[in-house]
């Protein structure tokens, strides 16, 4: 209910009206009486039209962003898991500490950081980078989705490898595979369901992020669809095509949850045989 109520008023304001003189959305609450012709110029533009290269963009900046995540929070929730030793508490500790701050106030703290005269950037002088972080920079964009989701990938990752049973790792060694193999093989294959929910639990909410993009670009060049709902809800005269948005963003993640719980469904049915 939590979920259903507020999606059927969203949708009730897409499929509703205008009004005529003030502009504010006319909800309307019969179904039967939907009118589905601003969903189909909202469709139409975002796979044909001015909203393609933003929602081009949001997959492109998601993508990236994912990426890097595993990259970085795959070998941090491994060796979390068979190296850290007498020191994982405290690693879990600092991994978790950045949820004790707003992420609003990271994210501003960034921005002082990434200013022409901020820390970061008089550090990268050093090294000859003169770059401006904060003039519409897709990298500071993306790399702000790392910083604030990260989190959420290693923990799921780490409860994920903690739960493996290391003996078929050994097992692998014995039978003549060397480390990098018995990773490939047997690590990897063995955590994949793990691997798919920690994406699929950083990709939803990245989807929808637009206070990143705000506070670390400002620039119109880097805008995702979190960012033109948020425009269009609250900034325009124009409440259903942000509410249209909200639907074909929430269709969207949807397919990726389809994806997520068939991959959890065919790990179930190889581990039972």
């Amino acid at each position: 209910m939590l979920f259903a109520v507020p999606f059927y008023a969203v949708a009730c304001v897409a499929f509703g009206t205008v009004d005529p003189i003030f502009r504010d959305a006319v909800p309307q609450w019969n179904p039967l009486a939907w009118d589905f012709t601003q969903a189909q110029q909202v469709f139409t533009s975002l796979a044909t039209g001015p909203l393609q290269g933003v929602a081009v963009r949001t997959i492109i900046y998601v993508g990236c962003a994912m990426m890097l995540c595993f990259i970085i929070g795959f070998p941090i929730a491994y060796f979390l898991v068979r190296h850290a030793g007498k020191r994982k508490l405290l690693l879990l500790v600092l991994i978790i500490v950045p949820f004790w701050v707003n992420y609003l106030m990271r994210m501003l703290a960034w921005v002082n950081l990434l200013s022409n005269d901020g820390l970061f950037t008089r550090f990268m002088k050093i090294f000859g980078i003169n770059y401006n972080w904060l003039d519409g920079s897709p990298i500071t964009v993306i790399l702000g989705l790392v910083y604030g989701y990260i989190p959420f990938l290693i923990l799921p990752l780490y409860a994920t490898l903690e739960r493996l049973d290391w003996r078929l790792i050994d097992a692998a060694r014995d039978l003549g595979a060397n480390s990098r193999q018995a990773f490939r093989l047997v690590t990897v294959p063995m955590s994949k369901a793990g691997l798919v929910a920690a994406g699929i639990l950083i990709a939803l909410p990245m989807f929808g992020d637009y206070y990143t993009n705000d506070l670390l670009s400002r620039s119109p060049s880097t805008e995702m669809i979190g960012n033109q709902i948020d425009f269009f809800l609250n900034a325009s005269t124009q409440p259903q095509t942000g509410a249209v948005l909200v639907i074909a963003l929430s269709i969207f993640l949807l397919i990726l949850m389809l994806f997520y719980l068939r991959s959890t469904r065919q790990q179930s049915r190889q581990t039972a045989r």
